[in-house]
């Protein structure tokens, strides 16, 4: 009988290089929300990848940053702790846009772990390959690595290689999920977190930072396939929650919109979700708050 493996892996690079969007593309569901705004992933979230004779928990963490406040600071001990206890490490690097000062940072802190690491150069669909060739050569100067891998997430491109390779260097180990989980996020939270994205979508630059989702009570009808969501999005001044209500509503309708679509994908059944913005000063420094969004 073929002995099960499975092992615990971290996604790390710099904010922006494609870690969510590379959790949720060998996961095959999506797991993490995208979007171009750094810091989008706030918790550690794990993406679970099952096969015939193995399972990869795959460990989504918040790019690494600089402490600014309380939820920041948060953010990167998360990042510190997990790098401490996984199996294996997926430095994601952006192809697009070469290797800079955040990444080495962010390789040094790796390699430092002792733990295996696997350089991931993502978003090679956006580049020509002599630009790709030199970058190989600067990757390999990062650390001790064990291999290196030049992928396009979004397009999926040497997806099946680089799991394979993740597969090969998991020992022999328990399922910690179920068969058909792909996450350890209640869904709950991930309803919250889909919410959160597309108001990063459509405010773009304007208030992203300041955005956080408190999903109120989340309960199915006793009569019909309908779930009801209330939540509330949570800004620091009143004029962010202007602009995430919009002019007549439109805004808040749009975000409504949108994130229904994704939720109703999620639950497999019908959402009525109702919106409101509520502000909270310095949200991000109180750390009462900060526990019940469980941040």
């Amino acid at each position: 009988m073929t002995a099960f493996h499975s092992g615990f892996i971290a996604v790390v690079g710099r904010p922006n290089v494609g870690k969510s969007t590379l959790v949720n593309a060998l996961v095959g569901e999506k797991v993490a929300i995208v979007s171009r705004v750094p810091q989008t992933t706030r918790h550690r979230i794990a993406g679970v990848v099952n096969g015939p004779d193995y399972q990869l928990v795959l460990l989504d963490l918040p790019g690494f940053q600089k402490a600014r406040d309380l939820l920041t600071e948060r953010m990167q001990t998360a990042v510190n702790t997990t790098l401490r206890e996984v199996d294996l490490i997926l430095l994601v690097l952006n192809a697009a846009e070469g290797i800079g000062g955040g990444d080495r940072f962010v390789a040094e802190a790796s390699f430092a772990t002792g733990t295996p690491v696997v350089v991931v150069i993502n978003k090679n669909d956006l580049v020509k390959p002599d630009v790709l060739l030199p970058m190989i050569g600067q990757a390999e100067s990062l650390g001790s690595y064990e291999e290196i891998f030049p992928i396009s997430a979004l397009k999926g491109w040497n997806l099946p290689e680089l799991k394979e390779a993740i597969v090969s260097r998991m020992e022999a180990g328990p399922q910690y999920f179920p068969g058909d989980a792909i996450s350890d996020q209640p869904e709950r939270v991930v309803a919250g977190e889909l919410i959160r994205e597309q108001a990063l979508k459509l405010t773009r630059e304007e208030v992203p930072h300041a955005v956080a989702v408190d999903v109120v009570s989340m309960e199915q009808r006793e009569k019909g396939d309908i779930v009801d969501i209330e939540a509330i999005i949570i800004v620091e001044r009143e004029s962010q929650k202007g602009i995430l209500i919009g002019k007549r509503g439109k805004m808040i309708k749009d975000i409504g919109s949108r994130a229904r679509g994704e939720i109703e994908a999620l639950l497999g059944s019908q959402v009525f979700l109702d919106l409101t913005v509520r502000v909270k000063k310095k949200w991000r420094q109180n750390e009462r708050l900060l526990g019940d969004l469980g941040l």
